[in-house]
């Protein structure tokens, strides 16, 4: 009886190895605008079996919650702006070794992003666009654009990604990344924002 238990875990165990290393296929669509949030994700293994599929409906806010003031959000993406100013390079080194483990469909995504000043949504969107200048000539199906907007505090989008992962592959990049200082407090600041 031990025997035929320790069969079928050690079966279980093979068969996950042998679905991280095959790889699983992601397939995310979303639209956000103001607080609407409208999306689909799929994760398929062996690029045809679905797994799993979760629809985003638009989500009405209670009207009990209170809303966030205008500056409150402005101090909040600073302050993330800020903390991730200096893991700008770790960040880039990650990419471009993930980019050559996950395999690339499509990831089409467009940002339309606005603060309170003129000024500062300028700065913003001139840092946005720095790093989507370096990062889309990183392979040819990346499509990342964004777009200032001058009518207040906005971030909206839209997207369409599909990729394939192999999770297996993905450990030690990661492992690397997290191991930075600077990273972490990314991380944490991250976590606290939310």
């Amino acid at each position: 009886m031990l025997n035929i238990l320790l069969m079928i875990i050690l079966i279980i165990i093979l068969f996950i190895i042998f679905l991280l290393l095959i790889g699983i296929k992601i397939s995310f669509e979303y639209t956000k605008k103001g607080s609407e949030i409208k999306g689909c994700l799929k994760i398929l293994i062996f690029k045809k079996i679905k797994i799993y599929t979760r629809h985003f409906p638009s989500q009405d806010k209670d009207e009990d919650e209170d809303d966030e003031d205008e500056e409150e959000k402005q101090r909040d993406i600073i302050k993330l702006f800020n903390l991730a100013k200096p893991c700008f390079d770790d960040f880039k080194i990650y990419l471009k070794s993930v980019l050559g483990i996950i395999k690339i469909k499509q990831l089409k995504n467009h940002l339309i992003f606005g603060m309170s000043s003129y000024a500062d949504t300028g700065k913003y969107i001139g840092i946005i666009w720095a790093i989507l200048a370096t990062v889309n000539p990183m392979h040819e199906k990346l499509q990342l654009s964004a777009e200032p907007s001058f009518n207040g505090y906005v971030l909206d989008g839209c997207g369409i990604n599909e990729f394939e992962i192999y999770p297996l592959k993905l450990i030690v990049p990661t492992i690397r990344l997290i191991s930075k200082k600077d990273v972490r407090i990314f991380i944490r600041g991250v976590l606290d924002e939310r």
